[in-house]
């Protein structure tokens, strides 16, 4: 059974919070003077109002299901993205609706695939709306969502379960509530730590706070048209480098980190593999780099890091155009597309945790074939893995891949060559953002005609949503009374 009102109700409560946002732009644009107040005051005003109203008539309707969740969750990434295209399009910044609703959803999933030919021309209060979209999407306006619905009188499990990223949210705390109340405490003092460590590297302080806004929330959109490579500095690369890295660790792990509770960081299987997908990758690439290129040591190494961090957090920053790498360096890039980062982070893509399963998985295979008879279980932590979880990472994988597949055929009836659709493809349903082909980190999206534009916009919701809570609203399972 379903409760429409009720859906209703906290659609309308993320409505108001997306006008609440856009207010926090206005004192930048009042001291920038860039022109948009206005804009963003009527956009604000729009989204808050309307919401408001809407919560009104369903005040009395609080009751959420499981199935009601996921209709929140993934109607509620449409809505952000309809009410958050409000400033492009009155500012004149972006002037077809289309376009705004890419650009608005490729910020809130954190893809950071762009249309704008010219980001260095947008007002300030519009390019920090623009990061925001981001930093709002990376946690999940949703997490947050949940963490105040106490204070209306709304339970909050059908939304954090629905909504978390990757295969097991982690929760820190008994009441989820205070789970992602926690999440958010981290989330927002690294955005804090890193927007000043940028201002010490010579950001400005609107530069650095827009980069921490779209380093932490893994999505990458810059305010340089030529994105971190215009600022020509090792000190802001490194930095930049060192947040995508945290963004891409489990926020669990964060938070036993922080609270040095180091036998719980060192046995997790997930953690390390990360890290040593990114040092095995990282020192490849380098050493092609020294061979094949006239660039010195730490510059090679200073490129290779940065690349493949910001691949395999699915960040998209670039400090080069990996497309005109040697292609060993090339393909490791490609390969790094469909790994992603840890489970329960900010970044995008299959994540780390399911490869590993998958991989051990398989390995196991060859086990049951010598003991048929044996129960020999995969581990994770020294902890068996649910045979239920096994096969939800088998079936995932393989809908990925048949998603990345469906959508570079879709791509290509709109006139793209074979590169460039799958490499908008994988993109923008990795959450990646720059991709291969016309799309590679010298290009973007501005090309893609209207209905593209869509197809796109819906890969990218797929991804950011983990596939299976965007689908089972397709099926007619979903929508049976049983």
């Amino acid at each position: 059974m379903f409760h429409f009102r009720a859906v209703l109700h906290i659609l309308s409560l993320l409505m108001i919070l997306n006008g609440l946002f856009m207010v926090s732009i206005l004192p930048v644009s009042w001291i920038c003077e860039s022109g948009d107040f206005n804009p963003l005051l009527i956009s604000s005003a729009i989204s808050a109002n309307l919401g408001a109203i809407i919560w009104w008539f369903t005040r009395n309707n609080k009751y959420l299901s499981k199935r009601d969740g996921y209709l929140v969750v993934t109607f509620g990434w449409v809505i952000l993205g309809i009410t958050g295209a409000l400033p492009f399009i009155l500012s004149g910044s972006i002037s077809d609706i289309p376009s705004a609703f890419f650009e608005t959803i490729s910020g809130y999933t954190t893809t950071g695939a762009s249309i704008l030919n010219d980001i260095e021309a947008l007002p300030a209060g519009i390019m920090l709306w623009r990061s925001m979209t981001q930093w709002i999407g990376g946690m999940g306006i949703i997490v947050l969502t949940v963490a105040l619905l106490p204070l209306f009188g709304v339970g909050g499990v059908e939304l954090f379960m629905a909504e978390a990223p990757g295969p097991s949210s982690g929760k820190l705390h008994p009441k989820i509530t205070d789970t992602a109340k926690r999440l958010w405490i981290i989330y927002v003092l690294l955005t804090l730590a890193e927007t000043i460590m940028l201002k010490v590297a010579g950001m400005t302080w609107l530069d650095a706070l827009n980069h921490a806004f779209t380093t932490m929330s893994t999505g990458g959109f810059s305010t340089k048209n030529a994105s971190i490579a215009a600022y020509n500095s090792p000190a802001i690369e490194y930095i930049i480098t060192a947040f995508m890295l945290v963004g891409g660790i489990n926020f669990s792990i964060l938070y036993f980190i922080v609270k040095g509770i180091w036998k719980k960081v060192l046995i997790d299987e997930e953690f390390k593999t990360y890290l040593g997908i990114i040092v095995v990758f990282t020192v490849a690439i380098t050493s092609t780099l020294v061979v094949d290129s006239d660039k010195g040591l730490e510059e090679s190494f200073r490129h290779a890091v940065f690349q493949v961090v910001t691949i395999i957090t699915t960040t998209g920053f670039s400090t080069a155009n990996y497309a005109l790498w040697a292609p060993f360096a090339y393909m490791l890039i490609l390969f790094l597309m469909f790994t992603g980062g840890s489970a329960s982070s900010t970044s995008g893509g299959v994540k780390v945790l399911r490869h590993l399963i998958i991989l051990k998985n398989g390995y196991m295979e060859f086990k049951r074939l010598l003991h048929p008879r044996g129960i020999i279980p995969v581990r994770i932590n020294n902890k068996s893995v649910e045979q239920r979880t096994v096969y939800n990472v088998l079936a995932f994988f393989f809908i990925y891949l048949f998603v990345f597949i469906l959508g570079a055929l879709v791509i290509s009836a709109f006139g793209h060559d074979l590169m460039t659709s799958a490499g908008a493809s994988i993109a923008c349903l990795g959450n990646i953002g720059p991709g291969i082909g016309d799309v590679d980190p010298s290009h973007n999206f501005a090309g893609f005609s209207t209905g593209a534009k869509f197809v796109l916009s819906f890969l990218m919701l797929l991804g950011r949503l983990e596939l299976f809570t965007v689908l089972i609203i397709f099926t007619p399972s979903f929508w049976s009374k049983v």
